[in-house]
């Protein structure tokens, strides 16, 4: 099987472009350089530097002919920000691109795209009551991605949207994601206890989504035309997440104390103050996350074993990004920022 991804050299593309090479296939990419230093990025893949965005329709074409399958590895999510109207930056990212591709893709006769999208369409399809998409952007995007997917499936040409959760695993060179949550936290370290909401979430490691990238391209379920899949293999509370955090940062034992959304909103209203001083139109309501956290969105592995996961060890995983993301928010070691590529 060829496969053409966008993103391959990215935490997770270049973990589905090492499964995939290690299971026989062959893998072209296009990503944005530069490549971080000491990255394992396989020697078997050909890559091709530069902006797809920038390519010409006749350009693409030419990158794709005689690919079987298209996995689209790259976007935002949430975390990045934006001034307003921040719809357009993820339109910009995260669905253009797919709308450009797609007619592109069944020209030249691929059968089956993979996208990465994110487990908050999950939560919104299973919790309409809160209507999230009325209040956070970034899951509006990520439902009108998988309109788009939905719309450009037909009898020849399938697409499968990866609902992924909270992903821990880093790659060499790169700054983890979690450098976020240790900017969140850190100014309690010198409180008698960590405050934070009492729900939890659904985790899965890197490693593990490049085999469910893998299996999504090689079609394990069998499946035609468009799916939407929540994919997940361990799911924790906060402060279950919290205690391997803070083993991880030499603070084993601190205690977390679990408050109420009511309380944390207090908290966020500095936050949407700051945004407003800074001119950032936040993807997801500051007002709303407290009741977001305090659920627990939870998922069921069988669908992400169903596309090849195997076990791992998560505690390793998330003690790995921790200590990372600890060096690097203590400028210890300068790191490539991660990228919508």
């Amino acid at each position: 099987m060829k496969v053409f991804m966008i993103g391959g050299t990215g935490l997770l593309g270049c973990e589905a472009a090492t499964t995939l090479i290690e299971r026989g296939h062959q893998v072209k990419s296009v990503a944005l350089p530069p490549l971080p230093e000491g990255a394992p990025i396989p020697e078997e893949m050909e890559i091709i530097f530069g902006d797809i965005n920038k390519k010409t329709d006749e350009e693409i074409e030419e990158m794709l002919k005689g690919f079987d399958v298209f996995i689209f590895a790259a976007g935002v999510d949430e975390r990045v920000e934006f001034p307003a109207p921040v719809l357009d930056y993820y339109y910009k990212y995260n669905i253009a691109p797919l709308e450009r591709i797609f007619p592109i893709c069944k020209k030249v006769g691929i059968k089956r795209a993979v996208v990465l999208g994110s487990y908050f369409s999950y939560l919104n399809k299973i919790r309409p009551e809160m209507k999230l998409e009325e209040r956070n952007p970034y899951m509006k995007s990520r439902m009108q991605q998988e309109k788009v997917c939905e719309d450009a499936s037909d009898e020849n040409f399938s697409t499968i949207v990866l609902e992924l959760p909270y992903i821990f695993g880093t790659q060499p060179g790169r700054r983890p994601v979690w450098t976020v949550l240790i900017e969140q936290i850190a100014f309690m370290d010198k409180w008698p206890c960590t405050m934070y909401p009492k729900g939890g979430t659904s985790m899965l490691t890197c490693h593990q989504v490049g085999q469910v990238i893998a299996g999504a391209a090689e079609n394990k379920a069998g499946k035609k035309g468009f799916e939407a899949v929540p994919i997940g293999m361990y799911n924790m509370t906060w402060p279950e997440f919290l205690a391997i955090v803070f083993d991880a940062r030499g603070m084993h034992g601190r205690k977390v104390l679990t408050v109420a959304p009511w309380m944390m909103k207090i908290g966020m209203k500095k936050i949407v103050k700051d945004y407003k001083e800074r001119g950032i139109d936040s993807g997801m309501d500051p007002m709303q996350l407290p009741d977001i956290m305090d659920y627990n969105l939870f998922i069921d592995k069988k669908y992400a074993v169903e596309l090849s996961a195997e076990e791992e060890d998560i505690n390793a995983a998330i003690t790995d990004s921790i200590k990372v993301s600890q060096a690097a928010y203590d400028g210890k070691v300068k790191l490539l920022d991660m990228k919508g590529e």
